[in-house]
């Protein structure tokens, strides 16, 4: 896999500052590159605006800001790019400016320099083919705000290489993107379903089935969102509108082409008036509209191949901030309603058909099965991801009971020597999913958690046991069940981005699928309780220290460092040396240090300041979860792991039967819960 350096935008306009920012916001040395020093240096102060904003919103420190814009080079020569391993274009939707601008790159990037089109309208096709390198091209498809939006389609054409597929992949992933992977068709994945969704708004007001505040509201409701269509064009500008449909019309027909009411608001040069009353009585002919729409395009996108079922939920959930994707939204309203909207839709113009995915999905009378751990394999390495970046890849029933299918696929496939387990998008696995928490505790089935629970702790403990060597790439954020996950791995192989972290006292609960057990096995009883208690991160740099992390390595050299730690013979639990700098942790989770903490004490034999810091976190923990949790660490001593894990899950119905589990699991994310002890 290429390493990934340095990296050209071509354009310092909103778009191509946005996607400077964003790569030098996450550590890649960024050159930006206009035709005049003016528009250079209006795409510098751009990205310096934004980033004074995020010291006052106290997103960033000066610092941070100071090291981004060093990060920058800001030019007019084209040259400058010469040697990026990727250069984006992201330059105004002319064919010809854009095709005369590859032709350029072409000449002046060194071969190894893959080339990438941010094109919304046109083919990646279209560009590829004016280089001499059409396997090291790609698009990269951005949404606005790039600095801002997560979301980043990235789209090979039919000759592009699986290399720079690869390639296109890390960098999104090294510059802080969630990936979906989309054929190069008309619109891609999100615009394909976004412009009819934003046209049929304007088209039901050209034919006064509602008003604009009528139509507003019915689209809120429908796919709960902050903005409607029309304030969505206002924002972004009605031309781009205007111009995105126009396109999607001249490749796939009328239904897709602009109302006339848009092209003409287009004209005025005005926004359109949000103002007025909503109608009540009008709002669901719309949102059947809306639904028969956007549900019916997006099943047409997987007829034709363009994106996946859950990529194109990814795409309108991460891209577009919808509450749920079109797929999950089509098993929300059941596939016999949303038959009858789309079946609307086909009869009302007739260049849309009926998807035969709804025909098949309604004949089967089933909702749609969602996939979210993936299998590959690798030069005998295979890779289990778990693919739900939107819920930055959480635990719940089906996730759990999709890894154990995959694992057990891999296990039992003679071509495997080690299975590599890792995160979609920024994080590992940020835990389990509260939401099954919550509504399991409030429906009386704390029965079903625990069984739940101990599924997972099955799944663990062969993954820990298995004779194929596993290993976790920790190469984002884990907390709760994610750092579990990793710790019962055979082996982890971090990058500087990978963390761990227990915060589930802080939520009422305690860790749950044995990490305090593997910690205590790893590092002591003491570092245990005080990563336990007060849920403070651990970064891959510390926890590779303290020998947790197997090997610690940056991003490009991740794939042949698996291969050598998937032929190496590793001790997990192999005696070792705590370092220093983690004395004074080890004595705060000492057993004087531990009851003081419990009691609401100032912890003794440290530093003043560290003990008042530490009691204060631990302050705002759930007095009963610490209890518990500080029980069972010291109960399942010098027990084998097996054992060790029914220790734990004795006490599991006892935690979640308690208000204070109910409190901090309703108000994670949202505001400090307020615990009882009780």
């Amino acid at each position: 896999m290429s390493e990934i350096n340095k990296i050209g935008v071509i354009g310092a306009g909103n778009m191509g500052s946005g996607i400077v920012q964003k790569i030098a916001q996450e550590g890649i040395n960024v050159v930006m590159v206009d035709i005049k020093d003016e528009f250079v240096q209006r795409g510098v102060n751009t990205i310096k605006r934004l980033l004074d904003e995020g010291i006052e919103r106290k997103i960033f420190s000066q610092e941070q800001v100071d090291q981004t814009l060093a990060r920058i080079e800001a030019t007019t020569d084209m040259n400058a790019v010469a040697d990026a391993d990727l250069v984006i274009e992201a330059v105004f939707e002319d064919k010809a400016v854009k095709s005369d601008l590859f032709k350029k790159l072409d000449k002046i990037c060194s071969e190894k320099t893959i080339l990438a089109t941010n094109t919304s309208s046109f083919y990646v096709r279209d560009f590829a083919e004016k280089t001499t390198r059409p396997d090291r091209f790609i698009g990269l498809h951005y949404f606005f705000h790039p600095a801002k939006n997560r979301l980043l389609e990235v789209i090979p054409w039919e000759k592009t290489s699986p290399e720079t597929t690869e390639t296109a992949l890390l960098a999104a992933k090294l510059h802080g993107k969630t990936s979906i992977l989309v054929k190069d068709a008309p619109g891609f994945c999100v615009n394909r379903f976004f412009v009819p969704f934003l046209n049929e708004a304007a088209r039901m007001l050209e034919e006064e089935l509602a008003d604009i505040p009528t139509i507003e509201e019915a689209a809120k409701r429908a796919f709960r969102i902050g903005m409607g269509p029309f304030e969505l064009m206002n924002v972004t500008g009605i031309p781009i509108a205007v111009h995105a449909a126009t396109t999607l019309g001249n490749e796939l027909g009328p239904f897709y082409a602009p109302a006339q009411i848009l092209v003409d608001q287009k004209e005025t040069g005005e926004n359109w008036n949000l103002s007025g009353d909503v109608d009540e009585t009008k709002l669901q002919p719309v949102i059947d509209r809306f639904n028969g729409v956007c549900l019916g395009v997006s099943a047409a996108l997987l007829d034709e191949g363009v994106a996946s079922i859950e990529d194109t939920d990814r795409g309108a959930k991460i891209g577009l901030r919808w509450a749920m994707g079109p797929f999950e939204l089509i098993n929300r309203l059941g596939i016999a309603k949303t038959y009858q909207v789309v079946s609307a839709i086909a009869d009302r113009y007739p260049d849309f058909k009926m998807p035969a995915i709804l025909e098949k999905q309604k004949a089967s009378g089933e909702p749609f099965a969602f996939n979210f751990v993936d299998l590959d394999i690798k030069d005998n390495l295979a890779y289990i991801t778990l693919n739900r970046p939107e819920a930055m890849n959480a635990l719940n029933e089906t996730v759990v009971a999709q890894m154990d299918a995959r694992f057990s696929e891999a296990e039992k496939n003679p071509a495997v020597d080690a299975i590599v387990f890792q995160g979609a998008g920024k994080a590992f696995v940020a835990g389990a999913d509260i939401r099954y928490f919550v509504k399991n505790i409030k429906a009386g089935k704390i029965d079903d958690i625990v069984a739940f629970t101990r599924k997972g702790h099955e799944l663990l403990l062969r993954i820990e046991n298995s004779d194929k060597k596993t290993i976790a790439l920790l190469d984002g954020l884990s907390l709760g069940g994610g750092s579990e996950l990793a710790l019962a791995c055979q082996a982890i192989v971090a990058t500087p981005a990978g963390s761990m972290a227990f915060p589930e006292t802080g939520i009422g609960i305690y860790p749950g699928l044995g990490g305090m057990l593997r910690m205590t096995r790893h590092v002591g009883p003491e570092l245990a309780k005080y990563y336990t208690f007060t849920g403070m991160p651990l970064s891959a740099e510390d926890a590779h220290a303290l020998g947790i992390v197997t090997r610690l390595v940056q991003p490009a050299r991740v794939e042949s460092t698996l291969k050598e730690v998937a032929t190496a013979t590793i001790d997990k639990y192999a005696p070792r040396e705590i370092p220093d700098k983690f004395a004074v942790m080890a004595t705060l989770g000492e057993a004087a240090n531990a009851a003081r903490l419990l009691a609401g004490q100032m912890p003794e034999n440290v530093p003043e300041d560290v003990a008042a810091k530490t009691a204060k976190i631990v302050g705002f923990k759930a007095p009963l979860a610490l209890k518990i949790a500080n029980e069972i660490i010291d109960a399942q001593m010098g027990l084998p792991m097996a054992d060790a894990v029914e220790v734990e899950l004795g006490r599991l119905a006892e935690i979640f039967a308690t208000a204070d589990a109910l409190e901090g699991l309703s108000s994670a994310g949202r505001k400090r819960p307020e615990f009882k002890g009780k």
